[in-house]
């Protein structure tokens, strides 16, 4: 059954990972006001290019190794008012990087994270989840390749795989200048965190830490949650 958000409907029947709020706050909360090039690695369902489109006047670049998956990102891309701007891509992300001189000025990923542990039976969602062809080595090579030297990268990771990431940066000269903790319910500890990459340089600032509450004691949506997400949410 599709997911209709205010501007786009989304069909994720043959995607790995379906559409989910940690695919929502990235699209809502990166900043792509001022793209002209737009880079979604995995992108799966075309949540987050859609998101970018609807957000920008960029040139959105939407890359899915899953060709199953690629029949609901294309569907939904011809579907939405941006399918003029926005171009397919059924090729692994390194394949791409090496072959193509192109560089974008944010760079979208919501990436697959678990390194072990049981994987689904689910051969579509094992790999959207675990790290097996997508690593967090191989992604950031292509994010140092493909971003504009000016340019952003915005991702989101859970808590247990956040540390493994950040000790990945410096080796590519990358640095994290904003990291937003996202806490699904007033109280509880951050599950999920934003992170803002750029190329790393001399004068590279500080992380800048923020948080993000969803839900308040009561189970409501926070103000904050609703400012960020209601230009998507038909609920917002």
């Amino acid at each position: 059954m599709p997911f209709s958000f205010k501007q786009f409907h989304i069909d994720d029947s043959h995607c790995g990972m379906p559409v989910s709020t940690d695919g929502v706050l990235l699209g809502a909360w990166a900043p792509l006001s001022d793209a002209e090039s737009i880079l979604d690695i995995g992108a799966g369902s075309g949540l987050l290019s859609l998101m970018a489109a609807q957000r920008s006047e960029a040139q959105v670049t939407a890359i899915e190794i899953d060709s199953q998956a690629t029949q609901d990102c294309q569907h939904n891309i011809n579907q939405s008012p941006w399918h003029e701007r926005i171009t397919l891509v059924t090729q692994c992300v390194t394949q791409w990087a090496q072959t193509h001189n192109q560089q974008y000025d944010h760079i979208l990923c919501n990436p697959p994270y678990f390194d072990n542990g049981p994987q689904s039976n689910d051969q579509r969602r094992a790999q959207a989840r675990h790290t097996d062809t997508l690593n967090f080595e191989m992604l950031l090579t292509a994010i140092k390749r493909l971003l504009n030297p000016d340019g952003n990268a915005s991702l989101i990771l859970p808590q247990a795989s956040l540390g493994r990431f950040l000790l990945r940066l410096g080796d590519h000269q990358l640095n994290l200048i904003e990291r937003v903790d996202i806490i699904s319910v007033e109280g509880k500890s951050p599950q999920r965190h934003l992170l803002l990459l750029a190329h790393k340089t001399p004068q590279a600032r500080p992380t800048e830490v923020k948080q993000l509450i969803i839900r308040n004691r009561l189970g409501d949506y926070t103000q904050e949650m609703v400012e960020l997400t209601r230009a998507f949410y038909l609920k917002m």
